[in-house]
Order: C-alpha cells, then structure tokens, then sequence
C-alpha cells in the first residue's frame, strides 16, 4: 500500500530557469517521509523509527520539469527491501497528475545514545510491511 501526501512548492524553491531546482525534490521527499514516520495515528510511538532513521543513500531520476505553482504536488510513498537493519522509501512525485520525479532512499535505523546503527525491532518490521508496494510500470 503507498502513503500519498500532498507537498506544497515554495517560492524560494525555484532557480534561475525558472522551474522548481533538482535538491527540493530530496526535500518533497523527506516531508512526505515525515508525514508516513511520524504523522500517522497508525504509527506506534514506541517504535524507534520516531526515535532515530539516518539516510544511507539517496536515488533521483527526474522525468520532467516542474514550474512553481500554489497547488501542491502529490508524493506517494512505499516501503521495500526490510532487512535486519536497513530498509527502502520510495517516491513517485506528481505535477498535476504527471509523473514528474521518481526516488528512494536506504533507511538506517540509529541508535544515538550508542553512535552506531541497530536493528529493527519486529514491531517496527510490522509497521514497515504495512507500506510495502510495488512502483507502478
């Protein structure tokens, strides 16, 4: 199942070709992360994925350009490759219903009082399945 949150452009997001810069678009995707992790009342809040997830990596591909406009752009997000202590977030953005940005990010659930990654618990495991999805064609 994929999470979708609408993600509002800033102005400020533009660059001097007047279309929304390539890093904003790590910054879509985080907002629509946030809003899976740590918004959603389906979320236990004893989970350690509110307590700490550091990015590994990060993959982009940008289909096409996106112009600033004050409707927001869809994000839907999804969850695949749950490892013992690693995980992937993946994104599809939409510019009025077209596919525009496509990306992933590997998770790595942290532990900052020890300084060094950890493992996911089973609850977290369970929570994460739940966002498990396919991309689309």
């Amino acid at each position: 199942m994929r999470h979708t949150v609408h993600v509002p452009m800033r102005w400020s997001d533009m660059d001097a070709y007047q279309h929304i810069n390539n890093v904003a678009f790590l910054g879509y995707f985080e907002m629509a992360r946030v809003n899976l992790f740590f918004e959603q009342p389906t979320h236990d809040e004893r989970t350690g994925l509110r307590r700490g997830l550091v990015v590994a990596s990060h993959e982009i591909a940008y289909k096409r350009s996106v112009v600033y406009d004050r409707e927001p752009l869809e994000v839907q997000v999804w969850i695949s490759g749950v490892r013992a202590a690693a995980f992937t977030c993946h994104y599809e953005l939409f510019d009025h219903g077209q596919l525009a940005v496509t990306g992933s990010t590997l998770l790595v659930p942290f532990d900052f009082a020890l300084n060094r990654p950890r493992r996911l618990t089973a609850e977290e495991k369970e929570f994460l399945a739940r966002w498990a999805d396919e991309p689309a064609g």
